[in-house]
């Protein structure tokens, strides 16, 4: 609202919002901010069926009866665009925690987005796998019900949330042993996928987030491109209770001394995200993008103003997919990952206080 000047007139005024931003809002009464809301998205013209573009098919829910993680019950959707070709090897793009992102009117519409940037040929015709976190309520001789609730114990949370922690937050191969071989193979059964890490992507907010990163880097010859919203790289695994495994604190020190991976990654984080006894959300996403940096590796990173939401990411999720497969070549099996030129010429990341004096 604005004052009419000079008056106590006050009017409503309609202004643009940025799209492929999230924006946030309040009131003042008698000086005092009330109410509003936060995290709200402002999506652009790529997150709707533009017309013309043709919807692909999503199937119903698909159950896995795990043995990775044994007794854990887990659910997936596939997703097949319209130009997909059975005689043609599409490529691949994995979505954790993928019930979010099939509602076509929602906070990251990844369905439309695929539709619209496969139909305009911006990505390669590619499958969507959607996969949802596990279920180990009904395994109490498993191991890993005895470990998450110790660990439950410890942090307050719930048997459903804490497995869903050690399965996404956990630093080790695991999750991508039940990927590969206990959804991905069914899926490939039915669908003609490529197998080449160049062809395959992965991406998640907030614990997904990190289970993408660990995807490609502890696999990079079977995913090599990462989308990360919110990224959990912080110590959700610290070794409070015997037989704790990494955590996602200790990854920008493994950018930094462990063997170069030929992945690409995209992070996405905001100045409100989580403050906790895990960590800093922000800064830990700031430690990764400068480890990237340093490191060379082939990254963007899009820090604005959230908190712990997918808005902001959701609402770049087009240009994030472009830039993700950008100069894909079908012909190709590989590629070596370089940094763009221009952020090469650009400085490492600083932070600033801005909500407190400091002195």
């Amino acid at each position: 609202m604005k004052q009419l000047t000079g008056t106590s007139i006050w009017y409503v005024a309609v202004i643009g919002l940025r799209v492929s931003y999230d924006h946030r809002f309040h009131y003042i009464v008698n000086g005092k901010s009330i109410g509003g809301a936060a995290d709200l998205p402002a999506l652009g013209p790529l997150s709707y069926l533009q017309p013309g573009i043709p919807s692909g098919t999503l199937s119903d829910s698909i159950s896995v009866v795990s043995k990775v993680y044994p007794g854990m019950v887990s659910a997936y959707r596939v997703y097949i665009p319209a130009q997909y070709d059975p005689n043609v090897s599409a490529a691949l793009m994995v979505f954790q925690d993928g019930a979010g992102y099939l509602d076509r009117e929602g906070m990251y519409p990844a369905l439309n987005v695929i539709d619209n940037l496969v139909a305009m040929k911006n990505v390669p015709v590619m499958i969507g796998v959607f996969v949802n976190p596990g279920d180990i309520a009904d395994a109490p001789k498993s191991p890993d019900f005895a470990f998450v609730q110790r660990y439950m114990k410890e942090n307050g949370g719930t048997l459903k949330s804490d497995f869903r922690s050690e399965e996404y937050d956990t630093v080790t191969d695991r999750y991508n042993r039940y990927l590969r071989d206990e959804v991905l193979a069914k899926v490939e059964t039915k669908y003609n996928i490529r197998k080449d890490a160049y062809s395959r992507a992965t991406t998640g907010f907030s614990s997904g987030g990190i289970c993408a990163f660990n995807t490609a880097w502890f696999r990079s010859d079977e995913f090599s491109r990462v989308i990360s919203w919110s990224g959990s790289f912080s110590a959700h695994q610290w070794k409070e209770i015997p037989g704790d495994l990494d955590g996602g604190q200790d990854y920008p020190e493994k950018i930094l001394r462990e063997p170069h991976r030929n992945i690409r990654v995209w992070l996405a984080d905001g100045s409100r995200d989580l403050e906790l006894r895990d960590g800093s959300w922000p800064l830990d996403n700031i430690r990764m993008a400068n480890a990237l940096k340093m490191a060379g590796y082939d990254f963007h990173f899009s820090f604005g103003m959230g908190a712990h939401s997918p808005a902001y990411g959701g609402t770049q999720l087009p240009e994030e997919m472009i830039w993700l497969w950008r100069d894909y070549d079908p012909a190709k099996t590989s590629q070596v990952y370089e940094m763009e030129p221009s952020e090469k010429t650009k400085p490492l990341f600083r932070v600033s206080i801005t909500n407190r004096d400091a002195n």
